[in-house]
């Protein structure tokens, strides 16, 4: 569900995770950075993301998105996620 919506976001990339509750989406086709992806996101949206940054320099580019919530929730956070790209 979460990596199929991201996919269908104008500039993201999204591979299948690997037993984990998160995601790590590459945003870098959106032309913004990944504290600028995640605070317009926050701020803007209501949803709350990390940027690939807190996680190292190699970050950059990606945000980390959990995907433990409902079903409803999700799609919700992904239609908010549109409105800013």
């Amino acid at each position: 569900l979460i990596v199929d919506g991201l996919n269908n976001l104008k500039g993201i990339k999204c591979t299948m995770p690997k037993g984990a509750f998160y995601a790590f989406p590459n945003i870098r086709n959106t032309g913004m950075s990944s504290k600028e992806f995640s605070d317009r996101a926050l701020y803007e949206c209501g949803v709350a993301l990390l940027p690939g940054t807190a996680f190292g320099e190699f970050g950059e580019g990606y945000i980390r998105v959990s995907f433990a919530n409902s079903s409803k929730n999700l799609l919700e956070a992904i239609s908010r996620i549109s409105k800013i790209l």
